[in-house]
């Protein structure tokens, strides 16, 4: 009896701390992702995006919200930058539901595209058009 309780708490704790690991690498994978978006480098961010997929199987969806790139998303991100290209991939990679829904500070894209005087931005038009 004691041995299992023993080994239980082996594999507890190994689980545990692979989950850090785990975690420290995704951070580690998308640490320069802002500097992506904003320089516009369109085939670096889907060279990014496909090893954050390949490896922790993980797409733009499920770390999209995660991400900041000084207080803003990485689609927000983009049209501060005028980072067409890449602006246009994520607003194309995320599902159409993320889009309408508000982001960290509680406010949509579509809010946030009208209240920063935005709506010119061709990134603004893709965004419309998918939604």
């Amino acid at each position: 009896m004691l041995k299992i309780v023993k080994t239980s708490i082996a594999i507890a704790a190994t689980t545990f701390l692979l989950t850090g690991t785990a975690q420290a690498n995704i951070n580690d994978a998308l640490q320069n992702i802002c500097t992506i978006v904003q320089t516009d480098d369109k085939g670096e961010l889907r060279k990014k995006m496909k090893k954050v997929q390949s490896d922790y199987r993980m797409k733009l969806k499920d770390y999209y919200s995660g991400v900041s790139c000084g207080g803003n998303s990485l689609i927000r991100t983009a049209m501060l930058s005028d980072a067409v290209e890449t602006g246009t991939l994520l607003v194309k990679k995320m599902p159409k539901s993320d889009l309408t829904t508000p982001e960290a500070d509680g406010k949509t894209l579509q809010a946030w595209i009208a209240e920063n005087g935005l709506d010119a931005s061709p990134i603004s038009a893709v965004i419309k058009d998918r939604i």
